[in-house]
């Protein structure tokens, strides 16, 4: 006969305190995305000059937005699965996003098809964070390694073989395609990467213990809420925003601009950045003559993205631009 001694009841693992800090910055982010998107809206219906939110200022702006958003996706897809992949979780988050992204296309397709949005920011988080699982595993300094390859693939990779619509989601098109919101793999993927690899240092160096452990204050409730409901904010607001601006323009409408002085404006705010104003006064001035005398003007709002109007859009460019050039030049001779 033996006698069995009795065993020490089996001790769960505890479950890894949430850190509400990426909650917090998350929020913040959404909560910039949204004051960008707001923006948007104004110029769309005319209360902002056409233009301003894609260049200077605001183009940073976005960009950054982008960018951190999309490093917090890194983050967060190593503290989910970075010690083993949760595979039902990761199907279902990846549903949800991949969906979500599906129907932003398909409704744009019909709502403003001249820039519908065919890779946004949602297909880039599906795809990003699909690819990201290959990295989980490999050390730090050659993911950083990776993401600063992928950043910067486009300055160097660029080519008319990715023109094709079948490929611009790679983003090494010559020239960027037209869309509302483009975020393509590269160099997008570099940001989510990034996340990655700090998410990998801040755990071996006990920063993510610290910020575990950190408590803030009530103040960050609403950002922690809107932070854990990321995608559903992302899906809402922009019909709220939109909505409301159009809402507003039905009682107070925006003065009306005839599409000779939106193209002016446009193109002033563009040349800008890397031209002074005088240049550019007379630069688009002589861009908005010769496109009236060819008669082509509602040929370049039409959202043409053919390789045969971008050749002649950049061979006018460059027309006005010498002649213009060599105006000032015989102005400042006299």
């Amino acid at each position: 006969m033996s006698i069995h001694a009795p065993t020490e009841p089996v001790q769960q693992q505890p479950k890894p305190k949430r850190i509400i800090a990426i909650d917090v910055a998350r929020g913040i982010a959404l909560l910039a995305m949204a004051s960008y998107h707001f923006t948007w809206d104004l110029e769309n219906f005319h209360y902002a000059d056409p233009g301003l939110t894609a260049f200077g200022w605001w183009k940073f702006y976005a960009r950054c937005i982008a960018s951190t958003f999309l490093f917090l996706v890194g983050v967060s897809l190593f503290l989910a699965h970075g010690k083993e992949i949760r595979w039902n979780s990761f199907w279902k988050r990846f549903a949800m996003v991949a969906g979500a992204a599906l129907a932003i296309s398909a409704v744009t397709w019909f709502a403003t098809p001249d820039g519908f949005i065919f890779f946004g920011i949602l297909h880039e988080i599906a795809l990003a964070s699909l690819l990201g699982l290959l990295f989980l595993r490999l050390p730090a300094l050659l993911t950083l390694v990776v993401a600063a390859s992928v950043i910067a693939a486009p300055i160097y990779l660029r080519s008319v073989t990715f023109d094709q619509p079948a490929l611009w989601w790679v983003g090494l098109s010559s020239t960027n395609p037209r869309s509302n919101d483009y975020v393509p793999l590269l160099p997008w993927f570099g940001a989510v990467l990034l996340g990655i690899a700090a998410a990998k240092l801040a755990s071996a160096s006990g920063m993510l213990t610290w910020l575990a452990n950190l408590t803030p204050g009530r103040w960050t409730n609403p950002l922690v809420f809107i932070g854990r409901h990321s995608l559903a904010f992302y899906l809402i607001h922009q019909p709220v925003l939109f909505g409301s601006v159009w809402l507003f323009s039905q009682f107070m409408p925006a003065p009306i601009e005839t599409r000779e002085v939106s193209f002016l404006k446009s193109c002033q705010i563009s040349c800008e950045q890397t031209r002074d104003t005088e240049f550019c006064s007379s630069y688009c001035v002589c861009m908005l003559d010769t496109l009236q005398a060819e008669a082509t003007l509602d040929r370049l709002y039409s959202g043409d993205q053919t390789a045969e109007w971008k050749a002649h859009i950049a061979g006018l460019a460059n027309t006005c631009t010498a002649r213009t050039d060599s105006t000032m030049m015989e102005g400042g001779q006299q």
